[in-house]
């Protein structure tokens, strides 16, 4: 991506504003419990497209104030918070100084006197680690105001909304700011705030977009936490100044941030809309950042029923799933479909092969792209409809769907083609959909899946794993905003996790637990999407005492198989025969991409002398492969994983405290996994023990010289009676 082609919605400071900017109140308030209700401005009318906004109309509208003059918009979020773009502060890599900020609020005309308006310093400004530049993305950044905004008819915060929240595509939302009209046209006098209705617009459609021929013609790609809003004609749009300020759409009666202007090429051209920060993938961090503020940003229940008509397509190319004849405004489902090796191995019968690529598949699987359905589908027939080059397909139908449940599998027409071209003599048929399906036209090479269990596929990763990390089963549990440990997906409604990370020594309290799935860092997985759940329980086995090592966490709602958010199959047996093992976490808890360190499980007769029977029963002990000791962090938790000769992979253990070597076997409590989660997925016993029988004493004399590493014990003993690979 060339530097010039690429205009960030930010323009160098205009001409002052006269009048010195001083709040019209003597100082903050304490405000009351009813001010502090979000996305709730005074009623008013609104005018479409790029027109002059009533006063009252966006009153969490603020501007940035650098050396006199606005350059960028943000939202307030809460009385001492404001939501801006890192690129309104970033300059060559560096921040710059927060006192040379100034927030204006509570104002609609920036020319003349400002009266009402409201003016407070800045006393932090706080911008992801991530940020580099706008096109990477992770372009937000929070101000700490040195005052409390006085919330008033004028002043009020938006809502935020929550990580688990989707935008769908096709819906109506509105940006603001004081920016450019038009390309290097300024906002003439009185400077008075603009706004302008969008579209939010899905990503293949942005993609297929960007890729149309016209100005900065250029290959762009939408990353994960961006938004693209507009219109293929172009015409509307945020231009240069709109940089930092709201996107906001209407649900339920409140005015939730969708996004926050970042950039774009030039300003309203033929298909180039705007690219916007998605302010949900976010949540997590922003909460982080304000954590003990009080009052902080409102996160409310979002419940929105998409206003499309029944055969309307949200997206102008994307693939979407629609019931035939249900009624209502809801009546469509946006989805993409699953690769045929997921599709096949997540929902096919046992024993069935998967098409290899080219060939038309058995089945067509759905990813939806809103992650829960909110109705019933009452047992009725769904059908499959795809677009491709602007024309649309019947793709494929459904059988009879079960209880609520949207349909995961459809029938492909495509591969009764002839029969039906016989019996209609007029159908219009054609060779809809090329079957290298799957991201950007990939296709796994893998054509055999694990065998399933009795509750469906767990533990299924594709080897090799396409277009980067894919670690279906690893959740980031986010404790009470303070730290972030590793858990595991056993079952839609159950992680798992290392006590003493989730718990705090000592605590009679349960902490606030969000767990997300679904993420790589900075990026989502392939073919999935981000999934939060907050943790409504933990439950511990009563049997190991006051502080036993493993914890269940339940999660405030079930979470739908998929490429993204898979649970890992479970091994009751001890190690594993033939596995390949690795313990998977992060190299940095900050970004927290995925690392796996590739070990060996020590024979339980080594591992219990070495540490010369201190250990509790069916702790297990590890060695790390040569240059794989400092991969993953411990702090976390991380757990211990194998893959079995059958492809599966399985949960062994998670970390003790403080080590790297030791793991808390999941095997002894099978039973205790099993009486509270039905569905976890326990493989077959197979492998060797957890530990030696009692009585046991068959310790070289040598091996106390080893001082409970187990990388010393392996010079005092041969390999081939040691280690389980």
């Amino acid at each position: 991506m060339s530097q010039h082609l690429l205009l960030p919605l930010v323009i160098l400071a205009i001409s002052p504003i006269p009048g010195a900017f001083q709040d019209s109140a003597a100082g903050p308030t304490q405000e009351e419990p009813e001010d502090l209700d979000c996305g709730r401005p005074e009623p008013s009318a609104r005018i479409v497209g790029g027109s002059d906004a009533q006063p009252g109309s966006w009153p969490w509208q603020v501007s940035l104030h650098q050396n006199g003059g606005h350059i960028c918009g943000g939202s307030l979020i809460a009385p001492s918070w404001v939501l801006s773009a890192a690129h309104c502060f970033v300059t060559n890599g560096t921040l710059e100084p927060e006192t040379e900020w100034s927030v204006l609020l509570g104002v609609h005309s920036q020319d003349g006197p400002l009266d009402g308006a409201q003016v407070r310093a800045v006393a932090a400004v706080l911008v992801p680690d991530n940020y580099s530049s706008v096109e990477l993305g992770a372009d937000l950044a929070l101000l700490r105001l040195a005052s409390p905004a006085r919330l008033g008819p004028a002043v009020r915060p938006v809502c935020l909304p929550r990580a688990s929240h989707r935008f769908a595509p096709g819906a109506s939302c509105w940006a603001t700011g004081w920016g450019d009209i038009q390309e290097a046209d300024r906002l003439p006098l009185p400077w008075v705030l603009q706004e302008v209705e969008l579209r939010l617009l899905g990503e293949a459609t942005c993609r297929c977009l960007y890729s149309q021929p016209g100005p900065f013609n250029l290959t762009f790609q939408l990353l994960p936490g961006m938004l693209c809003a507009g219109y293929p004609k172009g015409r509307r749009d945020t231009c240069q100044g709109d940089s930092g300020g709201p996107l906001v759409c209407e649900e339920g009666g409140r005015w939730f941030q969708a996004g926050i202007t970042s950039f774009g090429f030039g300003c309203g051209r033929r298909n180039r809309p705007g690219i916007f920060t998605a302010v949900a993938p976010y949540e997590a961090w922003i909460r982080e950042q304000v954590i003990g503020s009080e009052p902080g940003p409102a996160f409310p229940t979002q419940s929105w029923e998409p206003q499309a008509g029944p055969w309307e397509p949200r997206d102008e190319n994307c693939t979407v799933a629609l019931p035939e004849p249900a009624p209502g405004p809801n009546a469509q489902l946006e989805a993409e479909l699953l690769s045929g090796w997921w599709c096949h191995c997540l929902y096919g019968r046992q024993g069935a092969s998967v098409p290899p690529p080219g060939d038309p598949p058995l089945a067509l699987c759905p990813a939806y792209q809103e992650e829960e359905a909110g109705r019933c589908w009452n047992y009725s027939h769904q059908s499959l409809l795809c677009q491709e080059e602007g024309t649309w397909f019947l793709a494929g139908i459904s059988d009879l769907s079960s209880g609520c449940l949207r349909p995961r599998v459809f029938y492909p027409l495509q591969t009764h083609g002839p029969w039906i071209s016989h019996v209609t003599r007029g159908a219009y048929l054609e060779d809809q959909l090329t079957w290298d399906w799957g991201p950007e036209g990939e296709e796994t090479e893998t054509q055999t899946c694990p065998p399933p269990t009795e509750h469906g596929a767990c533990g299924l990763r594709p080897e090799p794993a396409v277009m980067g990390v894919l670690w279906p089963w690893l959740a980031e549990v986010h404790v009470a905003g303070d730290r972030v440990c590793t858990g595991i997906l056993v079952a839609p409604g159950w992680v798992l996790a290392a006590t003493h990370c989730v718990l705090r020594p000592g605590s009679t309290t349960v902490p606030y637990i969000e767990v997300y799935l679904g993420r790589a860092g900075a990026s989502p997985l392939p073919q999935g999407h981000q999934v939060s759940r907050l943790v409504i329980g933990i439950r511990l086995p009563r049997h190991l005492g006051l502080r036993p090592p493993l914890a269940l966490l339940e999660l405030s709602s079930r979470v739908e198989p998929s490429p993204s958010a898979l649970p890992i199959c479970l091994h009751p047996g001890g190690i594993p025969l033939g596995a390949s093992c690795w313990v998977l976490g992060w190299k940095d808890p900050q970004d927290r991409v995925p690392v796996a360190a590739a070990v060996s499980i020590l024979m339980p007769r080594l591992c219990h002398c070495l540490y010369q029977g201190a250990l509790p029963p069916g702790t297990l002990c590890v060695v790390y492969s040569e240059g794989q000791e400092d991969r993953c962090e411990v702090t976390s938790a991380p757990p211990l994983l194998c893959q079995t000769e059958e492809d599966s992979w399985v949960l062994v253990g998670m970390a003790v405290r403080g080590s790297r070597e030791l793991f808390a076997a999941i095997g002894p409590e099978e039973a205790w996994i099993s009486q509270i989660v039905g569905e976890a997925h326990f493989l077959p016993p197979s492998g060797y023990p957890h530990w030696p029988p009692d009585g046991s004493d068959l310790c070289p004399p040598d091996m106390a010289r080893a001082s409970g590493s187990p990388q010393a014990a392996l010079f005092l003993l041969p390999l081939t009676a040691l280690l389980q690979a």
